[in-house]
Parts: structure tokens; sequence; C-alpha cells
């Protein structure tokens, strides 16, 4: 059996996503706006499973056919008929619904591997015995055959995602290393093209290397489409640097055709001009694989303030690509929060004021802070590999510097993902439990709020466009690092992902963890959300408790063989606490102990009576570096300060290697959430909910898909197509 770090324990956290009340507030035009949108993420969300492994599309194909045949509660009786404990029939559902809500077989936050946590034979047995299997024993015998094998396997690649000998990933076929995907972007950039929607595939074409560019498009075949009045394709073969490169439609085809297709039963629902041509823009983009159309449809997104059902779809965040440059598609629609929603727009509204506040210099900052839509939602759908507490979207620089932007807190998620209890709290003082139980919510929901807007929202990135110009006065700004003029800039083609690459997404998120720490000390800012006294002085200390404490647990996702970190946000918070520690003065504590049980066990302390001085100090400074290096597209020193305080050694005043030994001893999986479905009825669109369990999840997934019939067909065409690649 694998060690515990790669399963999922039976008695993990499954906790339902409550909307009922928000969506019985809806009315029948908006419901069915919300239900097609739901339809369209929820299908473009497949997607994932064939971004995440060879084998994940496989195995969700199996689950589905077994579960459809036979729920949860009637498959029980199978497995005992057939010899498994009721230990075992649960760690079976764990992993099914372990698969669903990561729409893959790794973890999406960690992009650790996870496997059934029962012995592979008992796993046969159950599947040979099912009825799906009795009914179709061919069929199913070859999905088995596929998939058994690596459903268990933990090879050295296999237990993370990576690129080349540091893990497995389907951005890449399997002969690529990270010279082919810098590459590749050096291509991408010269022919203007985002990687946000690709996949890269390496062929050798006689003595010559061959590389095919993927777009994500329902369209397969080559053809034109209009930009700026002008037909115009970006597809066929170009040789760049030696090498064949060959742009080519048709990524994810079929599930494409299905996003399409109900983005269009959307529009004709939609409140307003604005979200019918956004979906118009996501459907031609979708269709064509242009990801200028969704930028364009983002852009429509951004004017549509204060929608009742708030939605966004596409191929979003690049945390799980090893390079840092694709993005993983995901699509969620919500209904607003409208009493949590006013403290957001007062946060919005005190933005113009905080921003001087933020230690760099008034150049570094962009030239107007353009007032976004900043609103609390409770999540109807969010399909993808997993939901985040709070998003600042579009990730589109230019669209974000210039443009606007919007930031969402998803209130529903904060409610149950972040509550915790005292006895599951681990390396906290017992004088500081109860007031981290009290307050750990609330003082992330002014962290997320400070993260996502004053945070993603802040900086300005220095550019010279391709006719030469600059947007600032390259001739007079001065490096507050160097006390010299900026002497490095972003190109016009270039974008923070492309320069930044792997570095990218951790560095961004440790920016705006950052934010949120050193604003979260202003009594304003507490005001708004509620918190004055000794109230707020609590939800500060709680705050920075939080992240040095996250810090610790940051090192789960650490991998020492690949001396790599596997989840950005975690890594962010280890760097926190390295500078926290590091800014000395008995402001931080970390000591390793012997815990009650008599095992290794760790105490991490925080002086309060220091935040607002040492702590407050340090942040000022690192921040004022990370801002000044990503302004700059200085890679060099920005890499060299990240990597620094990313290192995990035994060296030094605490043993980190030694200490995440302890904190994978004692840590707690994430919970998984169960998401209600939609569905057409005579009277309207009806609220289909299902309990917090792996039972319901399951269940929830499989009427999801119930009526296509050749969706299974369509999704093992796509993975036996490239089956060949991942060898």
């Amino acid at each position: 059996m694998a060690d515990s770090q790669y399963f999922l324990p039976n008695d993990i956290g499954v906790s339902a996503l409550d909307c009922g009340e928000a969506f019985r507030l809806l009315s029948p035009q908006e419901k069915k706006y919300a239900h097609y949108l739901s339809r369209a993420s929820w299908y473009g969300g497949l997607a994932v499973l064939l971004q995440t492994s060879p084998e994940s599309p496989v195995i969700f194909v199996l689950l589905q056919r077994i579960f459809r045949k036979q729920s949860p509660e009637q498959l029980e009786a199978v497995a005992t008929a057939v010899g498994l404990s009721s230990e075992e029939y649960q760690a079976f559902l764990v992993y099914a619904a372990g698969l669903y809500a990561n729409m893959g077989n790794y973890k999406s936050f960690g992009d650790s591997k996870f496997v059934p946590n029962l012995p592979k034979d008992k796993l046969d047995v159950l599947v040979r015995a099912s009825r799906a299997f009795e009914e179709e024993p061919a069929e199913m015998g070859a999905l088995w055959d596929t998939c058994s094998c690596l459903i268990y396997s933990l090879n050295d690649k296999q237990k993370q995602l990576g690129l080349g000998d540091k893990g497995i990933t389907t951005y890449f076929s399997g002969n690529c290393c990270l010279e082919d995907a810098e590459l590749a972007q050096k291509f991408l950039d010269s022919k203007k093209l985002s990687a946000y929607n690709t996949r890269l595939f390496k062929r050798e074409n006689g003595e010559k290397t061959c590389y095919e560019v993927r777009l994500a498009s329902a369209a397969k075949e080559d053809c034109t489409i209009l930009v700026d009045g002008e037909r115009q394709s970006c597809c066929g073969r170009f040789d760049f640097d030696g090498k064949e490169f060959w742009v080519k439609r048709g990524d994810y085809a079929p599930l494409m055709e299905r996003v399409c297709l109900y983005l269009h039963k959307a529009q004709a629902y939609a409140a307003n001009e604005n979200q019918k041509k956004m979906l118009e823009e996501y459907r031609q983009s979708f269709t064509f694989g242009s990801v200028d159309h969704h930028k364009e449809g983002s852009r429509y997104w951004i004017k549509d303030k204060g929608p009742i059902v708030e939605s966004y779809i596409g191929f979003i965040e690049s945390y799980r690509d090893p390079f840092g440059s694709r993005g993983e598609f995901e699509g969620f629609v919500a209904v607003v929060n409208k009493a949590m929603s006013e403290r957001f727009a007062k946060l919005v509204s005190s933005a113009e004021v905080l921003l001087p506040e933020l230690p760099w210099p008034r150049e570094f900052e962009k030239d107007a802070f353009l007032k976004p839509d900043f609103t609390s939602l409770d999540v109807l759908t969010f399909a993808g590999s997993g939901i985040p507490a709070g998003i600042n979207i579009p990730n589109y620089d230019d669209i974000r510097q210039s443009e606007g932007f919007k930031n969402v807190s998803l209130g529903n998620v904060l409610a149950v993902a972040y509550s915790t209890s005292k006895e599951k709290l681990t390396f906290l003082e017992e004088d500081d439990k109860d007031l981290f139980v009290k307050w750990k919510s609330p003082s992330f929901e002014v962290q997320v709020g400070l993260h996502e807007l004053l945070g993603h929202g802040s900086g300005k990135l220095f550019v010279q466009d391709n006719k030469g110009k600059f947007n600032f006065e390259h001739s007079k700004v001065i490096n507050p690092e160097t006390g010299e003029l900026v002497s490095s800039w972003y190109q016009d083609s270039e974008t923070w992902d492309s320069k930044f690459t792997t570095l990218a997404s951790s560095y961004e998120e440790c920016r705006a963890e950052c934010v949120g720490l050193y604003l979260s000390l202003n009594k304003d800012v507490l005001s708004i959300f509620g918190h004055e006294g000794q109230d707020a002085d609590d939800v500060v200390y709680v705050n920075w408790l939080s992240m040095v404490r996250g810090g610790l647990l940051g090192l789960e996702f650490y991998t020492p063989e690949s001396k790599s970190w596997r989840q950005a946000h975690m890594q962010a918070r280890f760097v926190i606490l390295r500078v926290l520690l590091e800014a000395g003065e008995g402001l931080v504590g970390l000591k390793e102990v012997t815990g009650a049980d008599g095992k290794a066990d760790a105490r991490i302390t925080l002086d309060r009576s220091k935040i607002g001085t040492v702590g407050k100090d340090a942040i000022h400074k690192f921040l004022c570096k990370l801002q000044v290096f990503k302004s700059t597209a200085d890679v060099e020193k920005g890499r060299a300060l990240y990597d620094g305080y990313s290192d995990v050694s035994e060296s030094g005043a605490h043993n980190f290697l030694r200490l995440r030994q302890t904190v994978l001893l004692r840590k707690e999986d994430r919970k998984m959430f169960v998401q209600a479905n939609t569905t057409i009825a005579e009277d309207g669109i009806q609220l289909v909910e299902y309990e917090g369990s792996a039972s319901g999840l399951i269940r929830s997934f499989v009427e999801r898909f119930q009526y296509d019939g050749d969706l299974e067909a369509d999704i093992l065409e796509l993975s036996r197509r490239d089956s060949s690649c991942w060898c």
C-alpha cells in the first residue's frame, strides 16, 4: 500500500455548497441563463481530464459507467459479497469522489498523485463484479486493462505533475523538456500567439525536429477568422530557429463544440448587450481557438457591472502547466450575495487611498486605478480541478493594466472550506487555538479581499511597444533597489507569464499575499469589514498567524527528490514564513517538539506586539523588491530572490527537510465540495442538490452527464488519439 501522502483518507471532509436560497431568488430568465452557462462550464471542465494525466479520462469513463448502472448504495452490496470490508469500500468511494472533485487523479492543490486506499486485487474484483462489467465485459475489461496499472503506479515520475523527468504532464508530449518549452514560447511570442489554450507535441520528422502547437477549438481544420475586418489564420507550417512548427486546431474539439452550443443557448437569456457580446466572443474563441476573441469577450465581461448571475469561462489559470504559460480550463456560474458585496464595494471605494500606502514609488503603480466590480458570490457551478476562495481576472496583463478587471470572493466556499475545529489544529500553542478558531474565517475574508483587489490589482509593468514607445518615463524613473535609472522592461510581445515562466504564478501569489498582510494593518480596512477595537487586533493577529502557520504547512507541497514546489500559494506562504523568520527580534518562533502522542511535532508562535513594527518593516522591504523586479522584467534578480527564500534544506537555524516529515505526519487533506445540478422541468429550471458525502459527490457527476450518450465515446477517442505521446 502507498504512503499516506498518496491517498485520500476515508474521513476526508466532504461538504455541499449551499446555493439554494440564492438560486430561488433568481428570475426565470436568470435561472435559464445560469443553467445554460453551467452546462457550458461542465462540458468544458471535462477538458481538465485531458490536461491532467493520460489515464484520467479513462478512469472517469470507467467510474461513470459503473455508477450509472448501480448507485453507491447498490454497489456496496456487491462489494460486501465479493469480500471487501466497509473500510475498503469507503476507500473506493473516496477515491472516485476525489477523481471527480479534482477532475483527474492528481490533487488540484499540490499536484501530487492519489491512488485508491485499498489493494489493487480488491478493486479488481469489485470492478469485475459490477453490473456494468457483467453487461459489457469486453468494453469494461478493455477500460480496466488500460488504466488499472496506471491508477496504482507511483514510480518517481508519476508521483507528481511536472515536465521532463520531474513528473507527468499532458500539456507537453512525454519527450518534451524545459528547453522545448522555452523554444516553443519564443516561437509563440514571435507569432504573437498566446500559450493559454495550447498544448505542445514534439515529433522527429526524419532528421528534423517538428513541434505541433495544438489550439483548443471546436473547428478541426484550418480556417480563417475575421480580425479587425481582415481574414486571418494563425495555423500552418513555420520554420523557427532551425525547427519546424505546425500550428493546428482541434484540441478537445467535441468538448469545445458542446461548450459553444450551450453558450449560444445562454445568449437568448442574457440580461444585456454586454453579456450577449461577451458570450458571442467566447463562442468564437472556443470555435476557432482564438485567445484574441477570448480577450475581447473579457473586455465585455469587465463592462458588465454588477450582474445578478456572474460567470467566467475559458483557459484561465496557469498554475498546473510546469512551464507556467498554459491555462487550465475552468468555468464558473455564481449568484451575487448582496450583503457581503456591499463591504467589498466599500473596499473598492477606498482603493485609491490605500494604494499609495504600498511600499513602492508612485511610478511603479498603474497610471490610474480602474475601479473594478468586487462582489461576493455564492457558487452554483465551478467546473475545473478545484474551487478557489477568491479570483482576480482576467489574467491578461494588457487588459488588467489599462482597461480593468473584476474581483470575486466566493462566499459559500469560504463558509465551509476554511472553518476548522480546535481538535484538528496543528502546530499552534494551546492559547492560540481558541482565538484561531474564532477569527480564522473573518480574517481570511479580509485577506482574500485585499489579496484579490489590491494584491493582484496593483502594480505596473514597464513596457516598450513595437513602435519604441514606453508606458513610463524611462529617462526619469529611478529603480529604488539600485538608486539608478530603470534599465530593463518588457518588450511588446512579452507578458508576465512568458517572461517569468515557471516562477510567475507563485511569485505573483506571494506578492498578493504580502499586500494582504501589509494592508490588513490599516484600521480603516478592518472597519470596512466590521472589525473595531480588540476584535480588529485579533483579526490582524490571526491573519498573520495563519500566514506563518500556512508557510509551515506548505512544506507538504515540496518534493525533495526534484527540489520543486507543486503548489504556487503554499510556496508563497513558505517564502513569507522565511522572510518573517529572517526579520528576527522574536517576531516568529518555530521549534521542533515531541507531541502528546510521542511523535515528532512542531510549534509556531508570533509576537503580536511586533507585527506592526518588525513584521510590517520586513514585509515592506520584501514587497518593494517583488514589485520592482516584476515591473522591470528583471527575471534574474527576481528568481534569485524568490528561489533563495524557497529553498528547503537541512542547514540553517531550522531543518526544514525534517520539519517537512513532521508536516506530512500530521497533515489534514483539503475538503471536497459537492455541487448542485440544474435541470429543465415543465415549470422552469430546477435545482437538484445532493448530500455532502462521497456518495453525494459521485451521484452529482453521474447525473450531470446522464443524457449525453456520445460523451464517453468522445472522451475516450480524445484520450486514445494521443496515447502514444506519453510513452
